[in-house]
């Protein structure tokens, strides 16, 4: 598969470009990054470095791309945090292009808003593009809790609401909506879990809780990156959904053993090419 991914991208660690493109490589998929901003590391630790890529920027490398002749190639297209608002539009315009070269190219939108405990984390104008534009043209969506309820203005916190808010997400739009991080009031303390609702129904499957203190950042990107790899190859929901959870936990586990705040991708490689825990997952409806 090839898959032009659009986020950002951080020299030291592991979030956006950063965090999707080696896991993407690793199980054997061409990646065409274009970066939104490059920043010596990510925002969580409170300091850092680099520039924000302007629209015309992002709009030229992705031109150069597009004129290299691929687009009836692409199979994917990804985008994460973009930086600026203005971005939003480059990003679609070249989903509109990508989709009339290669009429089965999928979009998926991980639309990067904010994170419970944090609240909203990125400029103003992103929200509300995200919002009214970017989720509508996407075929995926990959919010976590916070931005599946901005999404929706519906208060995640059991099961029931939970599938109700990504019912109304994908009334947005989209055709599969994947919830990355939930955790609800009505589920086991000890566990995290992820939500995948299409129209061919839901899916429900849950992972072992690490204590991993300070949570590291990119985890998102990854599970976004991972779960449009495995869509693409299968169109299963549920197949990407499983793949996804024993990936992203092989990830985690690499990442608490090896006692850092940075995913521990290189770590979990074979891991990730090949997880050897698998978790049930529960079809919903």
């Amino acid at each position: 598969m090839n898959i032009l991914s659009i986020q950002s991208s951080v020299a030291y660690g592991h979030v956006g470009n950063s965090a999707a493109v080696f896991p993407l490589q690793r199980l054997g998929h061409t990646v065409w990054p274009v970066n939104t901003v490059q920043f010596s590391n990510h925002t969580g630790y409170g300091q850092w470095r680099g520039p924000v890529f302007s629209a015309h920027d992002v709009a030229s490398v992705i031109a150069g791309i597009g004129e290299r002749g691929v687009w009836p190639r692409c199979d994917g297209i990804l985008s994460g945090y973009m930086g600026d608002a203005a971005i939003g539009t480059v990003i679609l315009d070249v989903v509109a292009a990508i989709r009339k070269a290669n009429p089965r190219a999928l979009y998926c939108c991980d639309p990067v808003i904010g994170d419970v405990g944090r609240g909203v984390f990125v400029r103003p104008g992103i929200p509300k593009f995200m919002r009214d534009r970017s989720v509508p043209a996407a075929d995926i969506i990959t919010p976590n809790q916070f931005e599946l309820e901005y999404l929706t203005g519906r208060a995640v916190a059991t099961l029931d609401q939970a599938i109700e808010a990504t019912a109304a997400a994908r009334a947005l739009g989209p055709r599969v909506v994947m919830v990355t991080s939930l955790m609800r009031r009505d589920a086991p303390e000890d566990t995290i879990e992820m939500l995948a609702d299409s129209a061919e129904g839901a899916w429900l499957v849950a992972t072992p809780r690490l204590k991993l203190d300070p949570l590291p950042n990119g985890a998102g990107d990854v599970v976004a990156a991972l779960f449009l790899a495995t869509y693409l190859e299968t169109m299963s929901v549920s197949r990407a959904l499983g793949d996804t959870a024993a990936r992203i936990f092989a990830v985690f586990d690499a990442t608490r053993r090896a006692g850092g705040r940075e995913l521990a991708l290189i770590a979990a490689q074979d891991e990730i090419a090949k997880p050897s825990r698998r978790f049930d997952v529960m079809k919903l409806r």
